[in-house]
């Protein structure tokens, strides 16, 4: 029996055809293709067998990648190199990677583990789509700008969403949207961490219709941000202008990391500002990396160029667990970079004395394992990750050496935030404190000191993983409260012999409550001998041998010790389970 069958059918096509005719009719069938007078394929009746037409192919025949499948091959090779060519040029010129080559320096040289939505949008502009015609479309818009999947980060899987700033200047759309959303509901189901690499304009405003407003559109990002806060972590790196809508993705998340000469976050461009205020600002100015690291605290770190921005998010995930579920990983134990037995040297004996509090840190924790967030911002309490004899813990430090250690309304909501991602992660506290409390004056309270301040003991109040606090020198006022004291719930206070915990210091108390007796005393020098003495008896009263002795504290620590007494005691509580009264949320935020 002769079939014929269309032009351009492959072999793969006709062998089929010619199988199921031949198990139907009982007779050997000849398949030609086109006009062709020569038989493409016969098939004899006796080829099939009591399999029938699925029977595997002869043994000699050489199968490969068919027509179809090499076009299909040519297709997504078109629609990687990204939006026009005039585009990626710009890019150069900007000192920025395409969005795969910034993907290859992420994952490697394969780039992502797959990819989802590659073929998002390809009907509108791709020439193979029969919607197309031949030259009518010069507008490319492949992947619909946004790539999304999963990748490997130095181990740790991921899951990834990445502008490609040559289409639409990394604007978003309906089919982008809809990519974004599926990338975030599978974070929630897998449990591992969400990594955005954000290059966009925001919304493409032509076509606002389709997903501004929408129950699936682009506001439900940030409802979804919302529901994965502190389920898995979110990571953002910043490589380009945020504005409006496209900067809610960075504040939402955990952790952010602008890059500098590229970066910028804000709520309006700066044309828009001066439209609506007046005044005439640049980017840079208006929402900058400086701008965001040192007086707003959107950004947590900001990187050098693009390979440090990289740096900086491999070491950041190696202190978070993938979920809330898990506990941080842990790594083999190091030696501090320098040596405990220096540490009370490095503590002043006087109260007042400033001195650098990284100066304690690198005697505690493991050597160079300290990775401090937020360091330009709210300077006065230092807050980051580190190892204590390889287990991770979030360390929370007053600063003497910035103005006193005092708690300012910045510093405190730096560390309300730092502990809270701390408690969702599950990673154990340890608070480090020598502050003389929370700062007075009218500047402060325009700037909502007690809110702030608010926040931090709130957070440090409601947080149930394992805590420790050290009174390094001085604890004074609700600086004690905030930094963990006795009475929130630690599993240990411990204390260096420089340690003070009290309502106010020395000279604040006694000008309080011996003012008057002392203006009495006329003679200068009787008078300031008298507030020595005064000092010293007061001093007395509020020193760590006192707390220690009416049990207000657990233990005073030699400060050679004070690293293995922590690791200690960070092993003994690590299965530590706390309850809090059952409700559906906390009212302060």
């Amino acid at each position: 029996m002769k079939v014929r069958i269309a032009a351009g059918a492959s072999r793969e096509e006709a062998s089929a055809i010619a199988a199921a005719v031949a198990e139907h009719v009982g007779e050997t069938v000849e398949v030609f293709v086109g006009d062709s007078d020569e038989p493409t394929l016969v098939r004899e009746v006796s080829e099939t067998d009591d399999d029938g037409p699925d029977s595997p192919p002869e043994p000699d025949e050489d199968l490969g990648p068919t027509d179809r499948e090499e076009r299909l091959r040519e297709e997504i090779a078109d629609i990687e190199r990204g939006g026009p060519e005039k585009y990626r040029e710009r890019l150069a010129e900007q000192g920025k990677l395409f969005v795969r080559d910034r993907l290859d320096l992420w994952f490697g040289e394969d780039g992502l583990d797959f990819e989802d939505g590659r073929f998002a949008n390809f009907d509108n502009w791709h020439p193979d789509s029969p919607d197309v015609e031949a030259g009518d479309n010069d507008d490319r818009l492949p992947a619909d700008g946004l790539v999304t999947g999963a990748g490997t980060l130095d181990g740790r899987k991921v899951h990834v969403a990445a502008n490609d700033f040559t289409v639409k200047a990394g604007s978003v759309a309906k089919h982008g949207v809809e990519k974004f959303l599926r990338l975030q509901q599978r974070a929630l189901k897998t449990g591992r961490p969400a990594l955005y690499l954000v290059d966009s304009s925001g919304g493409r405003i032509d076509q606002q219709r389709g997903f501004f407003a929408n129950r699936e559109g682009i506001g439900k990002f940030y409802y979804n941000h919302s529901i994965l806060s502190g389920a898995v972590p979110q990571i953002c790196v910043l490589y380009g202008p945020c504005i409006a809508g496209a900067a809610y993705t960075p504040v939402f998340s955990d952790f952010t990391v602008m890059v500098r000469g590229m970066s910028a976050l804000a709520i309006a461009s700066p044309r828009m500002v001066e439209m609506v205020t007046g005044e005439d600002i640049d980017l840079e100015t208006l929402g900058g990396p400086d701008v965001h690291a040192r007086h707003s605290g959107s950004a947590d770190l900001v990187a050098d160029d693009e390979e440090h921005a990289r740096e900086l998010v491999a070491d950041l995930i190696t202190y978070l667990p993938d979920n809330c579920e898990e506990k941080p990983p842990g790594r083999d134990p190091v030696a501090p970079s320098k040596s405990p037995e220096g540490l009370d040297s490095v503590v002043p004996r006087e109260p007042n004395k400033g001195y650098d509090m990284h100066r304690v840190i690198d005697r505690v924790v493991d050597g160079d394992s300290f990775f401090e967030l937020q360091p330009e911002y709210g300077k006065e309490i230092l807050t980051g990750f580190a190892r204590i004899d390889g287990r991770t813990v979030g360390v929370v430090a007053n600063q003497p050496s910035h103005r006193a250690g005092a708690i300012f309304p910045d510093s405190a909501r730096k560390a309300a935030e730092f502990v809270w991602k701390c408690d969702a992660f599950n990673v154990p506290l340890l608070y480090l404190c020598d502050t003389p409390g929370f700062m007075a004056g009218s500047g402060v309270e325009k700037e909502g000191i007690l809110e702030a301040g608010k926040k931090m003991i709130y957070a440090t109040s409601s947080a149930t993983v394992p805590k420790q606090c050290v009174v390094v020198r001085k604890a004074y006022g609700a600086g004690i409260y905030a930094m963990s004291g006795p009475a929130y719930d630690p599993e240990t206070t411990l204390a260096l012999p420089s340690g003070e915990i009290a309502i106010m210091g020395p000279e604040a108390a006694i000008n309080a409550v011996y003012a008057n007796k002392l203006d009495a005393i006329d003679d200068p020098e009787e008078r300031a001998e008298r507030e020595a003495e005064l000092r010293e008896e007061y001093r007395r009263d509020i020193d760590a041998h006192r707390m220690a002795s009416e049990v207000v504290i657990d233990e005073i620590v030699p400060p050679s010790d004070l690293r293995a007494e922590l690791a200690a005691r960070f092993e003994m509580y690590e299965t530590v389970e706390k309850d809090r009264p059952e409700k559906k949320h906390g009212a302060i935020l």
